[in-house]
């Protein structure tokens, strides 16, 4: 029993310190300031530039680690990553779906958002980590697009496999499952919903959406363009094919973690804008917020022990995976899943991502699996 006690005691206080991390202090001020309408505002370009930078560094380090590294160790840890990204969708569909008030489809893309992964909590876990001198495989930032893609991907062919049977079964229609068509203001946020005025609409609606087959390269396509993952991408290829030790250690490595504060701000004031945006939609897209970034991260942590015993991935390697199963895609999931999945309100998946899972997978899950790591594997 005083064993128990122990282990905990010294878990709770590991946890607590990586709460003080800047790196979340910079979040929650930016909450606070947005919370008190502040006008300070961060153009939306030097967002853009940020993000690059900080994923080129990622991809840049990374490429350079798979060059040198035995391509059998990433195997598993990849496997594992794609096995993470679909299950959350299938984990989605089958708890927020069935909870009353929740559109189906609506759910289904917060499953596929909350799969894919966001390149920014990916940066904070590594800042965090090489804070707390915890080493990891260089590589695991790669492990992005194997998570990433996988869960958009499930998420559309779910979401158009549901409209489908809808179709093949118009009575089950009802007034909750009519799927909204939200045009976009010019700030890219969804106007209030339209439902379709009948039935016949509605069923017209899906009759053309559902004629073709769901096409997976072009959703494939859709995700690797996205500004996000080509960024990682290239940094990785830049890695693999050329030496940019000089470069990377003079200019991007030492720029890391001062850029990340600063987006660490830009994410706590989208964050609190977000809020409202859950108002348009079910109170359980809230509570999901909140419990599904725990939860995924956890199984990524316990995928991550398995490779952690069979193939030694490192316990930095295991808080990367967790982290990136935690996140939920801010950046190129958005924009891929408005095109996969165009009935989805994005009031329900992004604002249930940006308000509160993101904050949630930040300032709670990245000092959770840190301090996990340090208590169940040596280091």
């Amino acid at each position: 029993m005083g064993g128990k006690v122990e282990f905990l005691t010294e878990f709770l206080t590991r946890f607590a310190d990586k709460l003080q991390s800047p790196t979340l202090g910079f979040l929650i001020g930016g909450m606070v300031v947005a919370a008190f309408n502040s006008r300070l505002q961060i153009p939306d370009a030097a967002y853009k530039f940020i993000v690059f930078m900080l994923l080129i560094r990622v991809g840049l380090s990374g490429g350079t680690a798979i060059r040198e590294a035995n391509l059998a160790e990433m195997l598993l840890p990849a496997l594992f990553a794609a096995i993470i990204g679909i299950l959350v969708v299938f984990l989605a569909r089958n708890t927020l779906a069935r909870l009353p008030g929740v559109n189906t489809v609506d759910a289904i893309a917060t499953g596929g958002l909350f799969g894919a992964v966001s390149g920014s909590t990916l940066a904070a876990g590594i800042t965090m980590l090489e804070s707390e001198d915890i080493e990891y495989e260089a590589w695991a930032g790669a492990l992005y697009p194997f998570m990433d893609i996988p869960a958009l991907v499930t998420a559309i062919v779910l979401a158009s496999i549901y409209v489908s049977k809808q179709k093949s079964d118009p009575e089950t229609i009802s007034k909750q499952e009519y799927v909204s068509k939200k045009p976009v203001t010019a700030g890219g946020y969804p106007s209030e919903p339209e439902y379709p005025s009948t039935r016949q609409e509605y069923l017209s609606e899906q009759n053309d959406a559902s004629d073709n087959r769901v096409k997976i390269w072009p959703i494939i396509k859709e995700s690797l363009q996205g500004s996000a993952l080509s960024a990682l991408l290239l940094g990785i290829a830049l890695g693999l094919l050329t030496d940019p030790s000089s470069v990377y250690e003079s200019f991007f490595n030492p720029l890391f973690r001062g850029l990340l504060s600063v987006l660490m701000l830009i994410m706590g004031m989208e964050a609190w804008a977000r809020i409202g945006e859950l108002r348009k939609v079910a109170q359980w897209y809230a509570v999901y917020a909140i419990v599904a970034p725990l939860l995924h991260g956890l199984v990524g942590f316990g995928f991550g022990y398995i490779a952690h015993l069979a193939t030694d991935f490192s316990p930095g390697g295991v808080v990367l995976l967790s982290v990136i199963a935690a996140s939920s895609s801010d950046i190129s999931g958005p924009p891929t899943l408005r095109a996969g999945i165009p009935k989805a309100n994005p009031s329900a998946y992004i604002g249930s991502s940006t308000a509160i899972g993101t904050p949630i997978a930040l300032a709670i899950g990245i000092p959770l699996f840190i301090g996990l790591a340090q208590a169940v594997m040596p280091m």
